[in-house]
């Protein structure tokens, strides 16, 4: 009985890094499923969302962008919404469902869900407005 409760507040102690990084990192998604994002803050504090499909506003790589473009769209905690080059996506099957007209914040950002996209901005008011048809950095 002993040797078990040991275990288990090994186990309990061990599992407590992944909930810290919880309060850290938020995934969601459009309801369409088309627009998975997530907001990671902390050290390299960002919102970030990655398109299945569009129809490319921008046509131009990233300077020295070695990764993928065009589909991946970030803002970090200050200065103006910019094109992601990555190499991995935010894509998470866990990820909440950000209804249509619904906002979701952590730290310096938010994001909102409407029918014609979705719309994530710092407390500086930079960020970017994503749909299928059109992608727009401010």
């Amino acid at each position: 009985m002993i040797r078990l409760m040991i275990a288990l507040c090994l186990l309990a102690g061990a599992m407590l890094p992944n909930a810290a990084m919880a309060d850290d990192y938020l995934a969601f998604h459009s309801p369409s499923g088309n627009i998975q994002c997530a907001i990671m803050t902390g050290d390299y504090a960002q919102a970030r969302c990655d398109m299945s499909a569009l129809s490319p506003t921008y046509r131009q790589a990233p300077a020295n962008c070695e990764f993928d473009w065009g589909s991946s769209f970030a803002v970090d905690a200050g200065g103006s919404g910019y094109l992601a080059c990555v190499s991995d996506s935010v894509a998470d099957p866990g990820g909440v469902e950000l209804d249509y007209g619904k906002s979701i914040s952590l730290g310096p950002f938010t994001c909102t869900s409407e029918k014609s996209g979705m719309e994530c901005s710092n407390l500086g008011g930079h960020g970017f407005k994503l749909s299928k048809a059109m992608q727009k950095l401010f």
